[in-house]
């Protein structure tokens, strides 16, 4: 039997192109989903607004974590390594804008 492997055309709006940025990321899950707010955090501003949310099986959200890691070392072997920075104001004590992907972040 042969394995013909099926294309997927996907398509991208002018709209969706465009994107939105995001600086911050807000990760939670309920027993069958995965959560994932993209957030824009402006400098002096009390409240940021979530820009998009993407809601995805655990399952999925495995596979982008793999698919993420895996794009990440591609583009540290092209470019160098990522150097994670602090904003130049904040606490030593590790304050300024919460890591999401930190342990004991809490939204």
């Amino acid at each position: 039997m042969e394995n013909k492997q099926q294309e997927l055309k996907i398509e991208l709006t002018p709209e969706v192109a465009a994107g939105h940025y995001s600086n911050l990321a807000v990760i939670s899950h309920s027993g069958n989903e995965f959560y994932l707010d993209f957030i824009s955090v402006a400098p002096n501003m009390p409240q940021a607004k979530v820009q998009s949310r993407i809601i995805m099986t655990p399952e999925n959200a495995k596979n982008l974590l793999f698919a993420l890691r895996d794009n990440v070392a591609k583009y540290e072997q092209t470019f160098g390594e990522i150097q994670r920075k602090m904003p130049k104001n904040a606490p030593k004590n590790g304050g300024g804008i919460p890591n999401p992907f930190e342990e004991g972040f809490k939204a």
